[in-house]
């Protein structure tokens, strides 16, 4: 099963210069192949990869990675509705996950556990491929590194990007990328939405060029695509493939958590619903205006709030450059009082889009206001690289 790291010339002296580096806690098992990652995470500079490696060593100790596998027990609902799984194996006989991103209750996950349970699950889950990863090399008589990971976006909306929810997943995002560099293989997105731009100007600051260079984002013949590295009894029937669950379901259940709302029986602590949101209180018979001056094509407004006790107004009003005023989310009652309403729209004309609560109708009764209102745009260099990743000959 010997095989050979191709490298050139100053690829090979910097590793070598690596290992000399490392020399005082480099782990045994740590081969030429494992090493190699950390230095491409760190485009290969030396005194960054060498912290990486390091600041990850002792993260890992500190969070007892070493002895998960026998001592961990993932919480109820993280094992319940913390989405997605791993399910048959690529062509080249690597682990194949499927992440469900548009399943994702981020909010409910964060409202009944804490942020630890969050990151040790993550960290339990990359050991076990680890493991697979073993256990396939012995079983092919080859290397076996790393996974292919399938993201499925379907259902992914204006909720995704929920302040304190994205922020989460993008610091889950940053633990994996801190410590298990270069595990993915190729990440290929299937049922993009229109909002992908602006998630993916989130999480770019977080993927390294080589991660950049192995994202794919598929189109609505998907199904074709996918079955060129994965063959179709590993592949769940729902995504084109003829693998399911006992039952015949298509979404194989069995091996793929799917996520969902989670129960609030669930839930700890209801601090976290206004921690990341403005307050105000709008007295009775006023309203309260926020202008957003939108400077670029394409930029999203984004809102969600909530109030105490009682229903309130909401709608979004425009002045455009040229002076010409119009309503663009009509005004209506909201039972903000009952359940966060949030949404979003794309401003395609330039201008002052002014967010409006409305209490004009209630004479005797002021109203309190958690809210959180921002403007989100993806430039024309996310859009680009966005677009690269549509490009599937590399595929």
């Amino acid at each position: 099963m010997a095989e050979e790291l191709k490298l050139n010339e100053s690829q090979q002296r910097t590793l070598t210069e690596f290992k000399l580096r490392i020399a005082d806690v480099m782990k045994t098992d740590h081969d030429d192949f494992y090493l190699i990652k950390w230095l491409k995470a760190r485009s290969f500079h030396l005194a960054n990869a060498e912290k990486m490696y390091r600041d990850s060593l002792a993260y890992k100790e500190k969070m007892k990675v070493d002895t998960m596998a026998t001592t961990y027990t993932i919480p109820k609902v993280l094992k319940e509705y913390f989405p997605g799984g791993y399910c048959g194996y690529d062509k080249d006989g690597a682990p194949l996950v499927i992440e469900l991103f548009g399943r994702y209750d981020m909010k409910g996950l964060m409202l009944s556990t804490r942020r630890s349970d969050l990151e040790k699950l993550k960290l339990f889950q990359c050991e076990m491929v680890i493991e697979e990863c073993k256990r396939q090399s012995e079983r092919l008589g080859k290397r076996v590194d790393g996974t292919s990971v399938i993201f499925d976006m379907e259902n992914a909306g204006a909720k995704t990007l929920w302040r304190p929810g994205l922020e989460m997943y993008l610091h889950l995002i940053k633990v994996l990328e801190d410590n298990y560099p270069e595990m993915a293989k190729r990440l290929i997105v299937v049922n993009a939405p229109a909002i992908f731009p602006f998630m993916y100007r989130f999480v770019r600051p977080l993927l390294s060029e080589d991660m950049k260079r192995k994202i794919f984002v598929l189109g609505s013949n998907y199904k074709t695509e996918l079955l060129k590295f994965v063959d179709e009894d590993q592949l769940p029937a729902y995504l084109g493939g003829t693998l399911t669950d006992p039952d015949g379901n298509p979404r194989c259940t069995t091996m793929i958590r799917q996520g969902g709302p989670v129960p609030q029986s669930f839930y700890l602590t209801e601090n976290l619903m206004n921690e990341a949101m403005s307050t105000a209180v709008v007295a009775n018979g006023e309203s309260l205006k926020l202008d957003f001056k939108v400077e670029k094509p394409c930029t999203m407004l984004r809102w969600e709030f909530r109030t105490e006790d009682y229903d309130i107004g909401f709608g979004v009003n425009l002045v455009s450059e040229a002076g010409e005023r119009r309503e663009i989310v009509p005004s209506k009652k909201y039972n903000s009082h009952l359940v966060t309403e949030d949404d979003s729209i794309i401003c395609s004309t330039l201008g002052t889009y002014s967010v409006i609560f409305d209490n004009s109708s209630s004479w005797t009764k002021s109203k309190k206001v958690f809210y959180l209102i921002e403007l989100l745009y993806a430039d024309d260099q996310i859009r680009g690289e966005v677009e690269a990743f549509r490009d599937v000959t590399q595929f």
